[in-house]
């Protein structure tokens, strides 16, 4: 059942694919592509960073792959360190009590500025990306603070899941409203320069935000874990 339902899963994607690609021929040339950037991005989504625009919106195949290639990197890695039978140590040395005072005071607050910059990646300079990374910066200095600190990889596991889920069901939603993969046609634009603004261009930098901190987090989990050969 589960290989019926993936071959039809697909079958649809592939047929979406096609169907993009065969409205151009090949080697056609479309010009005035930064132009139309340039003068319609803001009109056309809303959105008062339009480098947002542009990323997840005109050109979001090229977002798709970079999620991609950090989600075959965090494979890679952990296959690399984990393909042999190890076990996995830990170095407890004690911090000092400066970090970790400075970490409980610290680490809700970095959560808080993740969150904040992919939150508003559609109003200000920032996004995913980088709101993820902030998010793992904080991770990371809980490794450094508490040397016992073990993340739950379950719950980094589902997060990563269902916001790539939600990346990827947006991209459907445009691909069915509009024929085109991340179309922006699905909620409304809303007004300028405000939180709830520029159509699913939120939804889109929150979901890759969740997905990055969650993959990045992983990947600082596994680097920082040593490995000793039986």
């Amino acid at each position: 059942m589960r290989k019926i339902v993936a071959i039809v899963f697909l079958a649809i994607i592939g047929f979406y694919i096609i169907s993009i690609f065969s409205a151009f021929q090949f080697g056609d040339k479309y010009k005035g592509v930064s132009e139309h950037y340039v003068k319609e991005g803001i009109i056309e989504n809303r959105g008062a960073n339009l480098v947002t625009s542009i990323v997840v919106n005109y050109r979001g195949f090229d977002t798709l792959g970079e999620v991609t290639v950090l989600f075959l990197a965090a494979t890679g890695l952990s296959f690399l360190l984990f393909s042999c039978k190890c076990e996995r140590e830990f170095k407890r040395i004690k911090s000092s009590l400066v970090l970790r005072t400075a970490t409980d005071t610290l680490f809700p607050m970095i959560l808080l500025f993740g969150a904040y910059i992919f939150i508003h990646g559609h109003l200000t300079p920032g996004g995913g990306f980088q709101g993820g990374s902030v998010i793992a910066s904080g991770v990371m200095l809980l490794f450094l603070s508490f040397r016992s600190f073990h993340p739950n990889h379950k719950t980094l596991s589902t997060i990563e899941v269902l916001a790539g889920i939600s990346f990827a069901g947006i991209g459907l939603l445009g691909l069915v409203y509009a024929k085109s993969f991340l179309a922006n046609s699905v909620l409304p634009l809303g007004q300028w320069n405000r939180l709830i603004s520029a159509g699913v261009i939120p939804l889109i930098y929150i979901a890759v935000g969740l997905k990055v901190g969650a993959e990045l987090s992983g990947l600082i989990s596994d680097m920082i874990s040593t490995t000793k050969e039986d």
